[in-house]
Protein backbone atom coordinates (compact mmCIF):
# COMPACT_ATOMS: atom_id res chain seq x y z
CA UNK A 1 0.00 0.00 0.00
CA UNK A 2 2.73 2.27 1.32
CA UNK A 3 3.85 2.71 -2.93
CA UNK A 4 -0.01 3.26 -3.82
CA UNK A 5 0.23 6.63 -6.04
CA UNK A 6 -3.54 7.64 -5.88
CA UNK A 7 -3.91 8.41 -1.93
CA UNK A 8 -7.18 7.21 -0.15
CA UNK A 9 -7.19 9.87 2.73
CA UNK A 10 -8.57 8.59 5.81
CA UNK A 11 -7.60 11.31 7.80
CA UNK A 12 -9.08 14.98 7.85
CA UNK A 13 -6.03 16.67 8.21
CA UNK A 14 -2.71 15.39 6.85
CA UNK A 15 0.84 16.76 7.15
CA UNK A 16 2.91 16.72 4.51
CA UNK A 17 7.13 16.96 4.75
CA UNK A 18 8.93 17.90 2.02
CA UNK A 19 6.10 19.04 -0.05
CA UNK A 20 6.67 22.71 -1.77
CA UNK A 21 4.84 23.03 -4.71
CA UNK A 22 1.08 21.44 -6.50
CA UNK A 23 0.10 20.56 -9.63
CA UNK A 24 -3.71 20.23 -10.53
CA UNK A 25 -5.31 18.49 -12.73
CA UNK A 26 -8.95 19.83 -13.95
CA UNK A 27 -11.76 17.06 -15.74
CA UNK A 28 -9.80 14.50 -16.83
CA UNK A 29 -12.24 11.66 -17.00
CA UNK A 30 -16.19 13.22 -17.52
CA UNK A 31 -16.40 12.73 -20.99
CA UNK A 32 -15.16 8.77 -21.38
CA UNK A 33 -11.82 7.49 -20.36
CA UNK A 34 -11.00 6.31 -24.04
CA UNK A 35 -7.36 6.50 -25.34
CA UNK A 36 -8.42 10.21 -26.80
CA UNK A 37 -8.74 11.78 -23.57
CA UNK A 38 -6.86 9.92 -21.16
CA UNK A 39 -3.79 10.69 -23.53
CA UNK A 40 -3.96 13.99 -22.10
CA UNK A 41 -4.84 13.03 -18.84
CA UNK A 42 -1.05 10.69 -19.21
CA UNK A 43 0.45 13.88 -20.15
CA UNK A 44 -1.05 15.87 -17.32
CA UNK A 45 0.36 13.72 -14.85
CA UNK A 46 3.89 13.73 -16.70
CA UNK A 47 4.13 17.69 -16.34
CA UNK A 48 2.83 17.27 -12.46
CA UNK A 49 5.35 14.75 -12.04
CA UNK A 50 7.99 17.79 -12.06
CA UNK A 51 5.55 18.65 -8.45
CA UNK A 52 5.85 17.23 -5.12
CA UNK A 53 2.15 16.20 -4.88
CA UNK A 54 -0.87 15.99 -7.61
CA UNK A 55 -4.51 17.20 -6.69
CA UNK A 56 -6.91 16.26 -9.29
CA UNK A 57 -9.90 18.69 -9.25
CA UNK A 58 -12.73 16.44 -9.84
CA UNK A 59 -14.48 14.67 -12.18
CA UNK A 60 -12.37 11.80 -12.58
CA UNK A 61 -14.56 9.38 -14.29
CA UNK A 62 -17.96 9.62 -16.46
CA UNK A 63 -20.12 8.08 -13.93
CA UNK A 64 -19.32 6.97 -9.93
CA UNK A 65 -19.64 2.78 -11.07
CA UNK A 66 -17.00 0.77 -9.69
CA UNK A 67 -16.00 -0.15 -12.99
CA UNK A 68 -14.86 3.30 -14.09
CA UNK A 69 -12.98 3.95 -10.58
CA UNK A 70 -11.32 1.12 -11.13
CA UNK A 71 -10.25 1.95 -14.43
CA UNK A 72 -9.03 5.48 -13.67
CA UNK A 73 -7.18 4.23 -10.25
CA UNK A 74 -5.67 1.67 -12.21
CA UNK A 75 -4.27 3.84 -15.10
CA UNK A 76 -3.05 6.66 -12.76
CA UNK A 77 -1.69 4.17 -10.66
CA UNK A 78 0.71 3.21 -14.09
CA UNK A 79 1.43 6.81 -15.17
CA UNK A 80 1.65 8.98 -11.49
CA UNK A 81 5.30 9.36 -10.56
CA UNK A 82 4.01 11.69 -7.25
CA UNK A 83 0.89 11.12 -5.09
CA UNK A 84 -2.04 11.77 -6.07
CA UNK A 85 -5.20 13.38 -4.24
CA UNK A 86 -8.16 13.88 -5.90
CA UNK A 87 -11.32 16.14 -4.82
CA UNK A 88 -15.19 14.93 -5.56
CA UNK A 89 -16.35 16.81 -8.87
CA UNK A 90 -20.04 16.27 -9.72
CA UNK A 91 -19.59 13.15 -11.93
CA UNK A 92 -17.56 11.47 -9.07
CA UNK A 93 -21.26 10.14 -7.64
CA UNK A 94 -21.63 6.37 -6.00
CA UNK A 95 -18.48 4.71 -4.96
CA UNK A 96 -15.79 7.62 -4.80
CA UNK A 97 -14.92 7.32 -0.97
CA UNK A 98 -14.15 3.66 -1.96
CA UNK A 99 -11.24 4.90 -4.07
CA UNK A 100 -10.25 7.92 -2.60
CA UNK A 101 -11.47 8.17 0.59
CA UNK A 102 -13.17 11.55 2.76
CA UNK A 103 -14.30 14.01 0.47
CA UNK A 104 -13.27 16.53 3.51
CA UNK A 105 -9.82 17.05 4.21
CA UNK A 106 -6.80 19.19 4.54
CA UNK A 107 -3.26 19.09 3.07
CA UNK A 108 -0.73 21.07 5.52
CA UNK A 109 2.79 21.35 3.54
CA UNK A 110 5.98 23.39 5.37
CA UNK A 111 4.82 26.01 3.00
CA UNK A 112 0.97 26.04 2.35
CA UNK A 113 -2.28 24.63 3.13
CA UNK A 114 -4.74 22.82 1.06
CA UNK A 115 -8.23 22.60 2.33
CA UNK A 116 -10.50 20.68 -0.02
CA UNK A 117 -14.20 20.77 0.22
CA UNK A 118 -16.90 18.21 -1.33
CA UNK A 119 -19.18 20.95 -3.64
CA UNK A 120 -20.35 17.91 -6.27
CA UNK A 121 -23.93 18.27 -5.47
CA UNK A 122 -23.66 22.47 -5.37
CA UNK A 123 -23.29 23.32 -1.55
CA UNK A 124 -20.60 22.77 0.78
CA UNK A 125 -20.81 19.64 3.46
CA UNK A 126 -21.20 21.68 6.73
CA UNK A 127 -18.54 19.20 7.97
CA UNK A 128 -16.35 20.57 4.91
CA UNK A 129 -16.62 24.44 6.48
CA UNK A 130 -16.09 23.40 10.01
CA UNK A 131 -12.79 22.00 8.84
CA UNK A 132 -11.96 25.42 6.96
CA UNK A 133 -12.45 27.41 10.04
CA UNK A 134 -10.49 24.67 12.19
CA UNK A 135 -7.44 24.88 9.82
CA UNK A 136 -7.55 28.42 9.12
CA UNK A 137 -7.29 29.44 13.08
CA UNK A 138 -4.34 27.32 13.22
CA UNK A 139 -1.54 29.91 14.16
CA UNK A 140 1.09 27.89 12.10
CA UNK A 141 -1.10 28.36 8.98
CA UNK A 142 0.06 31.18 7.19
CA UNK A 143 -1.27 30.46 3.35
CA UNK A 144 -3.95 28.28 2.29
CA UNK A 145 -5.76 27.28 -1.10
CA UNK A 146 -9.52 26.59 -1.07
CA UNK A 147 -9.77 24.16 -3.15
CA UNK A 148 -13.36 22.56 -4.62
CA UNK A 149 -14.81 21.52 -8.08
CA UNK A 150 -18.09 23.53 -9.14
CA UNK A 151 -16.64 27.59 -9.25
CA UNK A 152 -18.45 30.24 -7.40
CA UNK A 153 -20.45 33.26 -8.56
CA UNK A 154 -17.49 35.19 -10.93
CA UNK A 155 -17.12 37.60 -13.80
CA UNK A 156 -17.21 34.56 -16.55
CA UNK A 157 -19.42 32.15 -16.37
CA UNK A 158 -23.20 31.34 -14.80
CA UNK A 159 -22.48 27.63 -14.41
CA UNK A 160 -21.13 28.05 -10.51
CA UNK A 161 -22.73 27.64 -7.09
CA UNK A 162 -25.34 30.04 -5.90
CA UNK A 163 -24.93 32.86 -4.30
CA UNK A 164 -26.61 31.97 -0.91
CA UNK A 165 -23.89 28.99 -1.29
CA UNK A 166 -20.76 31.09 -1.69
CA UNK A 167 -22.04 33.48 1.35
CA UNK A 168 -21.92 30.32 3.49
CA UNK A 169 -18.34 29.94 2.71
CA UNK A 170 -17.17 33.66 3.05
CA UNK A 171 -18.75 33.15 6.25
CA UNK A 172 -16.47 29.93 7.17
CA UNK A 173 -13.09 31.88 6.68
CA UNK A 174 -14.45 35.51 6.91
CA UNK A 175 -11.95 35.56 9.97
CA UNK A 176 -9.02 34.74 8.68
CA UNK A 177 -9.56 36.19 5.02
CA UNK A 178 -6.11 37.48 4.61
CA UNK A 179 -4.88 33.76 5.04
CA UNK A 180 -6.65 32.81 1.71
CA UNK A 181 -4.41 33.07 -1.10
CA UNK A 182 -6.19 31.42 -3.36
CA UNK A 183 -9.95 29.82 -4.26
CA UNK A 184 -9.02 26.73 -6.84
CA UNK A 185 -12.22 24.65 -8.86
CA UNK A 186 -12.39 22.90 -12.00
CA UNK A 187 -15.72 21.60 -13.61
CA UNK A 188 -15.45 24.16 -16.94
CA UNK A 189 -13.36 22.68 -19.62
CA UNK A 190 -11.55 25.50 -20.09
CA UNK A 191 -9.63 28.16 -17.47
CA UNK A 192 -10.02 31.14 -16.34
CA UNK A 193 -8.70 33.66 -13.70
CA UNK A 194 -10.91 35.77 -11.90
CA UNK A 195 -10.91 37.69 -8.71
CA UNK A 196 -14.02 37.15 -5.53
CA UNK A 197 -14.27 38.13 -2.47
CA UNK A 198 -11.21 39.99 -3.66
CA UNK A 199 -9.63 36.69 -3.80
CA UNK A 200 -7.96 34.95 -6.75
CA UNK A 201 -9.94 32.48 -8.32
CA UNK A 202 -8.07 30.02 -10.79
CA UNK A 203 -11.02 28.01 -12.48
CA UNK A 204 -9.19 24.66 -14.28
CA UNK A 205 -10.57 21.92 -16.54
CA UNK A 206 -8.05 21.40 -19.02
CA UNK A 207 -6.34 17.81 -18.33
CA UNK A 208 -8.69 15.31 -20.43
CA UNK A 209 -11.74 16.71 -21.30
CA UNK A 210 -11.98 18.35 -24.85
CA UNK A 211 -11.37 22.48 -24.43
CA UNK A 212 -15.12 24.06 -25.07
CA UNK A 213 -15.79 27.29 -25.36
CA UNK A 214 -17.84 28.92 -22.30
CA UNK A 215 -18.16 32.23 -22.93
CA UNK A 216 -17.96 34.87 -25.38
CA UNK A 217 -14.71 35.92 -23.52
CA UNK A 218 -13.55 32.68 -22.99
CA UNK A 219 -13.18 30.50 -26.30
CA UNK A 220 -11.89 27.05 -27.19
CA UNK A 221 -9.43 28.35 -29.66
CA UNK A 222 -7.34 30.43 -27.08
CA UNK A 223 -7.23 27.96 -24.35
CA UNK A 224 -4.66 24.84 -24.57
CA UNK A 225 -5.22 21.18 -22.06
CA UNK A 226 -3.06 22.50 -19.51
CA UNK A 227 -2.42 22.27 -15.17
CA UNK A 228 -1.86 24.70 -12.60
CA UNK A 229 1.24 25.06 -10.76
CA UNK A 230 1.27 26.49 -7.21
CA UNK A 231 4.57 26.87 -5.61
CA UNK A 232 6.68 28.69 -3.17
CA UNK A 233 8.58 32.12 -5.06
CA UNK A 234 10.14 34.96 -3.09
CA UNK A 235 8.47 34.59 0.11
CA UNK A 236 4.74 33.98 -1.44
CA UNK A 237 2.91 31.33 -2.72
CA UNK A 238 2.72 31.49 -6.28
CA UNK A 239 0.59 29.78 -9.41
CA UNK A 240 1.86 28.98 -12.75
CA UNK A 241 -0.69 27.96 -15.84
CA UNK A 242 1.59 25.60 -17.76
CA UNK A 243 0.05 24.34 -21.16
CA UNK A 244 1.02 20.28 -22.13
CA UNK A 245 4.11 20.01 -24.05
CA UNK A 246 3.57 17.64 -27.24
CA UNK A 247 6.36 15.73 -26.07
CA UNK A 248 4.34 15.34 -22.40
CA UNK A 249 3.99 11.67 -22.26
CA UNK A 250 6.23 9.14 -24.86
CA UNK A 251 6.39 6.11 -23.01
CA UNK A 252 4.50 4.39 -26.38
CA UNK A 253 6.30 6.82 -28.82
CA UNK A 254 9.71 5.65 -27.42
CA UNK A 255 9.20 1.77 -27.48
CA UNK A 256 10.03 1.17 -31.23
CA UNK A 257 8.81 -2.04 -31.56
CA UNK A 258 5.11 -0.97 -29.88
CA UNK A 259 5.43 2.28 -32.23
CA UNK A 260 5.56 0.20 -35.06
CA UNK A 261 2.63 -1.88 -34.27
CA UNK A 262 0.71 1.49 -33.45
CA UNK A 263 1.63 2.74 -36.78
CA UNK A 264 0.21 -0.62 -38.59
CA UNK A 265 -3.00 -0.74 -36.13
CA UNK A 266 -3.92 2.81 -36.98
CA UNK A 267 -3.07 1.96 -40.63
CA UNK A 268 -5.68 -0.67 -40.63
CA UNK A 269 -8.71 0.95 -38.81
CA UNK A 270 -8.35 3.54 -41.17
CA UNK A 271 -8.49 1.43 -44.06
CA UNK A 272 -11.18 -0.16 -42.48
CA UNK A 273 -12.60 3.34 -41.83
CA UNK A 274 -12.53 3.71 -45.23
CA UNK A 275 -13.91 0.67 -46.67
CA UNK A 276 -17.06 0.84 -44.58
CA UNK A 277 -17.25 4.71 -46.14
CA UNK A 278 -17.20 3.13 -49.77
CA UNK A 279 -19.59 0.54 -49.26
CA UNK A 280 -22.05 3.05 -47.54
CA UNK A 281 -22.22 5.10 -50.59
CA UNK A 282 -22.46 2.29 -53.12
CA UNK A 283 -25.80 0.88 -51.07
CA UNK A 284 -27.29 4.46 -50.86
CA UNK A 285 -26.45 4.80 -54.32
CA UNK A 286 -28.72 1.33 -54.69
CA UNK A 287 -31.35 2.39 -52.23
CA UNK A 288 -30.53 0.55 -49.36
CA UNK A 289 -30.18 3.41 -47.02
CA UNK A 290 -30.73 0.95 -44.10
CA UNK A 291 -27.51 -0.51 -44.79
CA UNK A 292 -25.93 2.18 -46.01
CA UNK A 293 -26.46 3.69 -42.14
CA UNK A 294 -24.82 0.52 -41.07
CA UNK A 295 -21.40 0.87 -42.77
CA UNK A 296 -21.28 4.76 -42.25
CA UNK A 297 -22.19 4.10 -38.02
CA UNK A 298 -19.42 1.01 -38.79
CA UNK A 299 -16.93 3.52 -40.46
CA UNK A 300 -17.28 6.31 -37.61
CA UNK A 301 -16.12 3.81 -34.71
CA UNK A 302 -13.07 2.42 -37.32
CA UNK A 303 -11.98 6.18 -37.42
CA UNK A 304 -12.60 6.28 -33.60
CA UNK A 305 -10.41 3.57 -32.81
CA UNK A 306 -7.77 4.93 -35.12
CA UNK A 307 -8.10 8.49 -33.37
CA UNK A 308 -7.52 6.26 -29.89
CA UNK A 309 -4.33 4.46 -31.85
CA UNK A 310 -3.30 7.63 -33.41
CA UNK A 311 -3.51 9.91 -30.38
CA UNK A 312 -0.80 7.98 -28.94
CA UNK A 313 1.60 8.57 -31.62
CA UNK A 314 0.59 12.11 -32.17
CA UNK A 315 2.19 15.41 -31.72
CA UNK A 316 0.51 18.26 -32.03
CA UNK A 317 1.48 21.67 -31.67
CA UNK A 318 -0.39 24.82 -29.68
CA UNK A 319 -3.95 24.86 -31.34
CA UNK A 320 -3.49 28.37 -32.91
CA UNK A 321 -0.01 27.43 -34.12
CA UNK A 322 -1.25 23.81 -35.83
CA UNK A 323 -2.78 25.13 -39.63
CA UNK A 324 0.52 26.07 -40.86
CA UNK A 325 2.21 22.83 -39.80
CA UNK A 326 -0.05 21.05 -42.66
CA UNK A 327 1.04 23.19 -45.59
CA UNK A 328 4.64 21.89 -46.41
CA UNK A 329 3.06 18.42 -46.63
CA UNK A 330 0.49 19.59 -49.30
CA UNK A 331 3.12 21.47 -50.94
CA UNK A 332 5.56 18.55 -50.95
CA UNK A 333 3.01 15.91 -52.55
CA UNK A 334 2.10 18.01 -55.25
CA UNK A 335 5.28 19.91 -55.91
CA UNK A 336 7.27 16.42 -55.96
CA UNK A 337 5.75 13.18 -54.58
CA UNK A 338 2.43 13.00 -56.72
CA UNK A 339 4.13 14.64 -59.85
CA UNK A 340 6.63 11.83 -59.48
CA UNK A 341 4.64 8.92 -59.12
CA UNK A 342 2.21 10.59 -61.87
CA UNK A 343 5.49 10.08 -64.44
CA UNK A 344 6.03 6.87 -62.74
CA UNK A 345 2.72 5.35 -63.72
CA UNK A 346 2.55 6.90 -67.22
CA UNK A 347 5.60 5.72 -67.77
CA UNK A 348 4.55 1.93 -67.13
CA UNK A 349 1.29 2.23 -69.07
CA UNK A 350 -0.76 2.55 -65.69
CA UNK A 351 -3.55 5.32 -67.18
CA UNK A 352 -5.66 5.12 -63.89
CA UNK A 353 -2.48 5.38 -61.56
CA UNK A 354 -1.70 8.38 -63.64
CA UNK A 355 -5.20 10.07 -63.76
CA UNK A 356 -5.66 9.65 -59.77
CA UNK A 357 -2.02 11.23 -59.18
CA UNK A 358 -2.83 13.96 -61.51
CA UNK A 359 -6.24 14.79 -60.13
CA UNK A 360 -4.69 14.58 -56.41
CA UNK A 361 -2.12 16.60 -56.88
CA UNK A 362 -4.59 19.33 -58.80
CA UNK A 363 -6.46 19.44 -55.22
CA UNK A 364 -3.63 19.23 -52.97
CA UNK A 365 -2.20 22.73 -54.40
CA UNK A 366 -5.59 24.20 -53.37
CA UNK A 367 -5.21 22.64 -49.84
CA UNK A 368 -2.11 24.01 -49.67
CA UNK A 369 -3.24 27.91 -50.66
CA UNK A 370 -6.33 27.19 -48.27
CA UNK A 371 -4.61 26.12 -45.50
CA UNK A 372 -2.10 29.25 -45.86
CA UNK A 373 -5.35 31.37 -45.51
CA UNK A 374 -6.32 29.23 -42.82
CA UNK A 375 -2.89 29.78 -40.57
CA UNK A 376 -4.89 32.88 -39.62
CA UNK A 377 -7.77 31.51 -37.93
CA UNK A 378 -9.77 34.51 -37.47
CA UNK A 379 -9.66 36.17 -40.26
CA UNK A 380 -9.84 33.18 -42.60
CA UNK A 381 -12.85 34.46 -45.15
CA UNK A 382 -14.00 31.40 -46.60
CA UNK A 383 -17.74 30.74 -45.99
CA UNK A 384 -18.45 27.62 -47.87
CA UNK A 385 -15.61 25.17 -49.30
CA UNK A 386 -17.04 22.82 -52.27
CA UNK A 387 -15.84 19.46 -52.82
CA UNK A 388 -16.45 17.10 -55.84
CA UNK A 389 -17.05 13.58 -54.90
CA UNK A 390 -16.15 12.02 -58.21
CA UNK A 391 -12.41 12.92 -58.12
CA UNK A 392 -11.96 15.30 -54.11
CA UNK A 393 -11.23 18.57 -55.73
CA UNK A 394 -11.66 21.50 -53.57
CA UNK A 395 -13.12 24.83 -54.47
CA UNK A 396 -14.01 27.77 -52.70
CA UNK A 397 -16.62 30.62 -52.99
CA UNK A 398 -18.22 30.16 -56.48
CA UNK A 399 -17.75 27.06 -57.41
CA UNK A 400 -17.92 26.31 -61.36
CA UNK A 401 -20.74 24.70 -62.71
CA UNK A 402 -18.36 21.49 -63.47
CA UNK A 403 -15.40 20.16 -61.67
CA UNK A 404 -12.41 21.50 -63.41
CA UNK A 405 -10.36 18.42 -62.76
CA UNK A 406 -12.53 15.61 -63.86
CA UNK A 407 -15.72 17.32 -64.86
CA UNK A 408 -17.73 16.52 -62.30
CA UNK A 409 -21.32 18.75 -62.27
CA UNK A 410 -22.05 21.28 -59.30
CA UNK A 411 -25.43 19.47 -58.15
CA UNK A 412 -23.10 16.91 -56.49
CA UNK A 413 -20.25 19.01 -54.33
CA UNK A 414 -20.51 18.64 -51.34
CA UNK A 415 -20.69 21.90 -49.23
CA UNK A 416 -19.01 22.54 -46.11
Amino acid sequence: MENKKIVSVSEPIIRLKHVHSMGVIGDPGCEGLGTYHMNVYASALEESSRDDITLIAGDLVPAGTGRYYQMIQELTEALAKNPVYALRGNHDTGAYTDYFGLKNYALLTEDFGVVVLDNATRSFEEEGLCLLKQILSMEEVERVIIAFHIPVPNHFIMNCVSEEEFARLKEAYAPWKSKVNYLLCGHVHSRFEDQVDGIPLICTGGGGAMIEDVSKDIRACDVEHHIVRFSMEEGGLKYQIVNLSENGYRKEREDHVLRQKLEETFQGELMAHFKYLMFADRAERRGLSRIAALFRGLAASEYYHARSFYSILDQPGPFMESVQTYVPGEAFEYTYLYKMLSDYAKNHGSPLAEQAYTGAAKAEKVHAALLAQAADMENFPEETIYVCPICGYVMAGDAPERCPVCGGPKKQYEPY
